[in-house]
C-alpha cells in the first residue's frame, strides 16, 4: 500500500525554522513528482513546492521563494522541506503528495495522486 507520511511539524516563532520530513513507502521514490502543499484553516490547499526525483528540478511558490527548500534523500525514501524565516502566515496544514510522474506544470492536488495525512505548522508573532 502506498503510504505517505509527514513529521515535523509544531510551534515556531516568527523569524525561526523547521523541517518537514515526507517519508514515503509502497512504491519506488525515484521518478515520481514529490510535493508540498498547505492549507491554511478557512482557505483553500495550495501547492508549495515540488521536487521531480528523475532530473533533480524543483518548484517553489512565489510565497515562499528563498525562504524554503524542498530536498531528497533516495537512499531513505524521504522528502523534506526545510522552512526558514517562518511568518504566521505559513501557519498551516502541510501535507506531503506524490504523483506518478514528473512534478506538474500547475501544482495543485488534482495533479497528486497519493497524500500523506498532513502535519501542522503553527508560527506565532
Amino acid at each position: 500500500e502506498v503510504q505517505l507520511v509527514e513529521s515535523g511539524g509544531g510551534l515556531v516563532q516568527a523569524g525561526g525554522s523547521l523541517s518537514l520530513s515526507c517519508a514515503a513507502s509502497g512504491f519506488t521514490f525515484e521518478n515520481y513528482g514529490i510535493a508540498w502543499f498547505r492549507q491554511a484553516p478557512g482557505k483553500e490547499r495550495t501547492g508549495v513546492s515540488c521536487f521531480s526525483s528523475s532530473d533533480g528540478k524543483t518548484y517553489y511558490a512565489d510565497s515562499v521563494k528563498d525562504r524554503f527548500t524542498i530536498s531528497s534523500d533516495n537512499a531513505k525514501s524521504t522528502v523534506y522541506l526545510q522552512m526558514n524565516s517562518l511568518k504566521p502566515e505559513d501557519t498551516a496544514l502541510y501535507y506531503c503528495a506524490a504523483t506518478l510522474h514528473d512534478c506538474p506544470w500547475a501544482l495543485v492536488s488534482d495533479n497528486m495522486d497519493y497524500w500523506g495525512k498532513g502535519t501542522l505548522v503553527t508560527v506565532s508573532s
